[in-house]
């Protein structure tokens, strides 16, 4: 598999963005107000904390870090509290307005990409909406998940697996098979027992075991 430029990476993910705003420009008021897949938050939540993160760089995150004394959890409802609209539509207008953002917390490209992607999927399973994220953007952020723990403990989660995308040229590690389309592959790696049931293989229900 083609590892992806920066430049590249940066357009997959304003494409990512696009295609999400679109689809959440459908949603009504009780929508925005389901759940999702990250505990706690609803869809309106994910949406604000996607913005926050496609506007705080790398000085402003040490700072509201240290400001949270190192708590992510505080530190990620601040920012995501800043970035929530009056209603839906301000919150929908606050993303729209990032979407082209070149901001990011760090220059680890592939997992900021996985950040729209996973949070992509905690928005659309829940709701029962289509996945239009492209395979091959998708495995660009399942081949960085496999191959470390950064925001999430996807390597830790992948270790003595045989991870297939069924349909990116993508196959990585050893051990009992774990297959399926790379966008279920890697929202599943990052903590989303929800995206086991797109899965195929022997190493499954080893992986559903460390989801738990």
């Amino acid at each position: 598999m083609e590892t992806w430029t920066k430049q590249r990476l940066q357009d997959a993910i304003v494409a990512e963005r696009r295609a999400l705003a679109e689809q959440l420009g459908q949603l009504d008021d009780a929508a925005w107000a389901a759940g999702s897949l990250c505990d706690g938050w609803t869809v309106e939540d994910v949406v604000a904390h996607l913005t926050a993160g496609a506007s705080v760089g790398p000085a402003r995150w040490i700072a509201s870090m240290v400001a949270a004394r190192f708590d992510d959890g505080v530190h990620n409802r601040r920012r995501l509290d800043e970035r929530r609209g009056p209603t839906p539509a301000g919150t929908l207008a606050r993303f729209r307005a990032v979407e082209r953002s070149r901001t990011a917390a760090s220059g680890h490209w592939p997992a900021w990409l996985g950040e729209v992607v996973v949070h992509g999927q905690d928005i659309r399973i829940p709701l029962g909406l289509p996945t239009p994220t492209p395979a091959d953007a998708a495995a660009q952020v399942l081949a960085f998940f496999v191959a470390r723990d950064f925001a999430v403990a996807s390597r830790s989660a992948a270790a003595g697996l045989r991870i297939e995308a069924e349909d990116a040229e993508l196959a990585l590690g050893d051990g009992p098979l774990v297959r399926g389309p790379a966008v279920a592959l890697a929202t599943a790696l990052a903590g989303r027992p929800a995206a086991l049931p797109s899965l195929i293989g022997e190493g499954v229900p080893m992986l559903a075991d460390r989801l738990r």
